[in-house]
């Protein structure tokens, strides 16, 4: 890659290798194996690794068009909410550790309750409240296309907002600073360098493979497929929605799959609005977030490099 995040990318291939900025920390998945670094209060680096299939050997279901992306989604969702807590509770401190030990039960239950009232959140900013919204417009209510159109238009704007308003929290700022050395850390292993921490620092922070514009993706695509959905009535394009999510989230990844791999006018338009919207949910990391970002990727790179190929 190249010297500044504006630079041409440099990458010799395009790695399977994937990840997610955490709590002071970072997860990488790659196809044998799966890792969580992360940055612990007395300033070591705590690591935990695990087993992967995602390879040749993968069952049908990681490897059959438009199936293996709802998997994908679904996987990455628990994984992500499960490390997430995780690196939470790596930085509580030993009385901290022991009050939750003798709560652990409440814990567990707050946990689910706040997985809950996420989804429902998700639910409600973005698929009824857009359609709540323009369904208000008498003069668009039977106009299929404009409506889905319109809506679409409205889902971004609410993800952007929201994306913009949670990034000036001082914690999701961090977790933005790991995200981009996430992203620079598997830039320099496409790149085929050695990973140290400055050539790392060299490298962009915007990924085209990124989940950020996988869900730009989604809101795109949800707008073309809405648009032959027949209903009118509110609650039931909500229905609808929510019953061809997986049809949705399973051409979305097709096409970010297709967008990673080529280069052209048609995927740099798709990429487009994923890196801008990257600008936002990426910072520059300083040189300890690296550190556990270079960690953690160490260990999903399988041996036999060509396996690590899209």
């Amino acid at each position: 890659m190249g010297k500044n995040n504006n630079s041409p990318s440099g990458e010799k291939f395009k790695s399977k290798i994937g990840g997610q900025a955490l709590i002071e920390g970072i997860m990488m998945i790659g196809i044998e194996k799966g890792a969580m670094a992360c940055r612990l209060p007395d300033g070591s680096i705590d690591l935990e690794t695990w087993e992967e299939n995602n390879g040749k050997t993968a069952p049908w279901y990681k490897k059959t068009p438009l199936v293996r992306g709802c998997v994908s989604f679904v996987t990455s969702m628990i994984k992500g909410y499960k490390y997430m807590m995780k690196s939470a509770e790596k930085q509580l401190t030993e009385e901290e550790k022991a009050e939750q030990e003798n709560s652990s039960g409440i814990f567990d239950v707050i946990m689910y309750i706040g997985m809950l009232l996420g989804t429902v959140l998700a639910v409600g900013l973005f698929v009824f409240l857009p359609k709540w919204i323009v369904g208000l417009f008498k003069s668009v209510q039977d106009l299929r296309i404009i409506r889905s159109v319109l809506e679409g238009i409205v889902k971004i704007i609410i993800f952007v907002g929201y994306m913009t308003l949670v990034s000036c929290m001082k914690d999701i700022r961090r977790q933005y600073e790991y995200h981009g050395a996430e992203h620079k850390t598997i830039a320099c292993h496409e790149a085929e360098l050695p990973l140290t921490v400055e050539n790392v620092r060299r490298q962009t922070r915007f990924h085209k493979r990124c989940g950020t514009s996988f869900i730009f993706i989604v809101l795109i695509v949800s707008i073309f497929v809405m648009c032959f959905v027949p209903f009118t009535v509110t609650w039931k394009r909500v229905v609808a929605s929510i019953v061809l999510l997986p049809l949705i989230v399973g051409i979305s990844y097709e096409c970010i799959r297709l967008a990673g791999n080529s280069d052209n006018l048609f995927t740099r338009i798709l990429s487009a609005p994923g890196l801008a919207m990257q600008r936002i949910t990426t910072r520059e990391p300083d040189d300890s977030m690296i550190e556990v970002a270079i960690t953690a990727l160490k260990e999903c790179i399988p041996e036999n490099k060509d396996d690590d190929r899209w």
